[in-house]
């Protein structure tokens, strides 16, 4: 029998999950592995008071667990506060499959993923995310029911890509309409990072409305397809933060806004879908405010994914989804306003709001 010794450097381990500093008093977080499919998985239940904790699963190549953890755990915080501020009667969670999804993902690994998902009863639902597809939903769905966002002809709401793009879209406008006095996009550079599924809907939009859009992606072969497809810009400089833009869109992964980057930026208004872009929410969002760029808070923006799968779990018509998606736009505006008036961020605005949402459940529940 030996005792091994921890390095003073190694002690932070000791406390991997509440001793994580994204660890916002999640109620559960579970870690998943099955030697056979070779699926390792954590999913994180942030918050379950206005309901079940609904959010996607991603499917990264992390470079190792820490990181999977605590992107999990950011994204499951993250989704409480999103659900709550655009009045859905859902909790916060998240799930994230360690792997490379172009050449681990398999049948078998997603209905293993399933089953650990229908082993927490409801209280969690997934639905896609990075990585992952409607028919990957598909397979979910054929070992549990709690997964919404399925294919339409399986009677899900299908791909919630488009309703996502739309949803910051009108965030955009609003914030567009804030900071120079019109949500009149005609002539206004935006850099879009990202061209995924919904960064290229976002173009779609903003091309229509005619914006001058730059797009940056790392897929060269999509940045040429795509601004080939709407006419955009590729962005070809050596600083992208210092881009001469009026708003800058990050649609990738998120921290994009952090100590690096924040002192180039020449962009007026930041609104994009990426999850948790400012890397520290305290510190970030107060520079920006110095700075007088208006930040729209990202999990305000980028709701309407949420509120389509959502619609299947409330029957919810397609044109309810596109009105609670669209009322993005006013919401963001007395966001801007509630900051303004407080003399706080918008990010610290919009989580104020959401928070007392959930605390009013709760106290109702005591009562």
């Amino acid at each position: 029998m030996s005792t091994d010794l921890l390095l003073a450097k190694e002690l932070h381990k000791v406390d991997p999950v509440f001793g994580q500093i994204s660890f916002d008093g999640h109620e559960q977080v579970v870690f998943c592995h099955d030697k056979d499919t070779g699926l390792k998985a954590i999913i994180g239940i942030h918050n379950t008071v206005l309901g079940p904790a609904l959010g996607g699963t991603r499917m990264w190549n992390y470079t190792n667990e820490w990181e999977a953890l605590n992107d999990v755990l950011r994204l499951s915080r993250g989704m409480s506060f999103k659900s709550s501020i655009s009045g859905l009667n859902l909790g916060g969670g998240k799930a994230v499959i360690i792997g490379d999804a172009k050449t681990q993902k398999t049948p078998e690994l997603m209905r293993r993923f399933g089953q650990f998902v229908d082993s927490l009863s409801g209280k969690y639902i997934t639905a896609e995310d990075v990585g992952m597809e409607t028919k990957d939903m598909d397979t979910v769905r054929e070992v549990t029911k709690y997964v919404t966002g399925i294919s339409e002809e399986k009677g899900g709401s299908g791909n919630p890509s488009p309703i996502t793009a739309y949803g910051v879209f009108m965030g955009l406008k609003a914030a567009a309409k804030y900071q120079f006095g019109t949500d009149n996009l005609e002539g206004k550079k935006v850099l879009v990072q990202g061209i995924g599924h919904v960064g290229e809907v976002l173009v779609q939009h903003l091309t229509e409305n005619g914006a001058i859009v730059t797009i940056s992606d790392i897929n060269e072969q999509r940045l040429h397809d795509v601004g080939a497809k709407y006419g955009a810009k590729i962005f070809t400089g050596d600083d992208l933060y210092g881009a001469d833009v009026d708003i800058y869109a990050p649609c990738a992964l998120g921290a994009t806004i952090n100590d690096d980057t924040i002192g180039k930026l020449k962009a007026k208004v930041i609104a994009g879908a990426a999850n948790n872009q400012l890397a520290n929410e305290v510190v970030h969002g107060n520079i920006l405010k110095e700075k007088g760029i208006l930040y729209a808070p990202d999990f305000l923006i980028n709701a309407g994914g949420v509120i389509n799968v959502y619609s299947e779990l409330a029957n919810l018509t397609k044109a309810q989804v596109m009105e609670k998606t669209e009322n993005i736009y006013n919401t963001s505006l007395e966001i801007f306003d509630f900051a303004t008036k407080n003399n706080i961020t918008t990010h610290q605005a919009a989580m104020s709001i959401a928070q007392k949402r959930i605390d009013d459940k709760k106290n109702e529940s005591l009562k």
